[in-house]
């Protein structure tokens, strides 16, 4: 038993060395939702001047990213059909009742990239720290508003985790997009929202919101002169936005090494890393073993932020 286990296994490793030597050998689809696609377009002309097939770019938005994720989780484990996951697909296991296991259903490629959160209040809010704002929220439970891109989100959750660890209540109010969400604090009918900085810096520059802190566990290069929430008066705050690649699971693994090493390879590019930090994003680049370590953490921390916040999508 344990020979035919072994030569069933070694028939499958030259199978699939085989089928890589050969991919692409057809388009490759990258389905993203929610979110933006600039870096999923960045990434997909590389690999398409590089391996000379298009990538196909596939936006499917609605139910919260679990469209786009149940596309991947069902397509054929070839290779040619990829998730551009965020972190909206790892807190949906714990919102939603998904057909999928964001675990057990794909096979991770790379971390590509992550962008900071900033907290940021309307001008005319009288805090000027994290640990002003608190107080101020303190002082008038429920008389602040938040906003987010919409309920489930990342910048939804991270300000119920900073709610939790701060003890004070803030009102949320859900938007479509984070682009009119942003646009009712800079007119004052919100006082503080967590924005994702390519959407805030530019309003924080232009003075149009005032940035309090970043979310990350370190500064951001893009806002180097604010300190991190955790610095600022909430030890272990620490949430950030992120885009990864996910395959269906199944996917040969000499087809996950041959994407890995070429996106890695994209990502060091100096125009690449140009272009992506106009979005205000970072490379990462992670081998596929810590990206699956990376999704099994988030998953397990925004189920606990859901769990103690009692968030709920509306």
């Amino acid at each position: 038993m344990k020979t035919a286990r072994w030569l069933m296994l070694s028939v499958a490793a030259v199978a699939g060395i085989s089928f890589a030597q050969n991919y692409p050998a057809k388009p490759i689809r990258f389905i993203v939702g929610p979110g933006p696609d600039a870096l999923a377009r960045v990434i997909g002309q590389q690999i398409t001047q590089a391996w000379g097939q298009p990538v196909i770019i596939d936006q499917r938005g609605g139910g919260g990213g679990t469209i786009s994720a149940e596309a991947v989780a069902k397509a054929a484990p070839d290779g040619y059909t990829l998730l551009l996951a965020t972190g909206t697909h790892t807190i949906n296991p714990s919102l939603y009742k998904v057909s999928y296991d964001m675990v057990r259903d794909f096979a991770p490629v790379t971390l590509l990239a992550s962008t900071p959160f900033i907290l940021a209040v309307h001008p005319s809010v009288p805090a000027n720290s994290v640990g002003e704002l608190i107080a101020l929220a303190r002082s008038k439970p429920g008389a602040l508003n938040y906003g987010s891109g919409g309920s489930g989100t990342p910048p939804h959750l991270a300000m119920e985790l900073f709610k939790t660890l701060a003890g004070v209540n803030i009102v949320h109010v859900p938007y479509k997009t984070v682009a009119a969400a942003i646009t009712d604090l800079i007119a004052g009918q919100l006082q503080v929202m967590f924005t994702v900085g390519p959407a805030g810096l530019p309003q924080m520059r232009a003075g149009r919101i005032r940035g309090l802190a970043v979310s990350t566990a370190k500064r951001s290069v893009f806002a180097p002169e604010l300190p991190t929430v955790a610095e600022a008066g909430l030890p272990g705050f620490e949430v950030f936005g992120w885009n990864g690649l996910l395959a269906p699971a199944g996917t040969p693994g000499p087809v996950i090494a041959k994407l890995h090493d070429e996106i890695i390879r994209a990502l060091k590019l100096p125009e690449v890393k140009e272009r992506i930090a106009t979005f205000g994003f970072d490379p990462v680049g992670n081998s596929p073993e810590e990206f699956a370590e990376f999704v099994k953490a988030d998953i397990a921390q925004w189920a606990k932020v859901v769990k103690e916040s009692g968030a709920r999508v509306d």
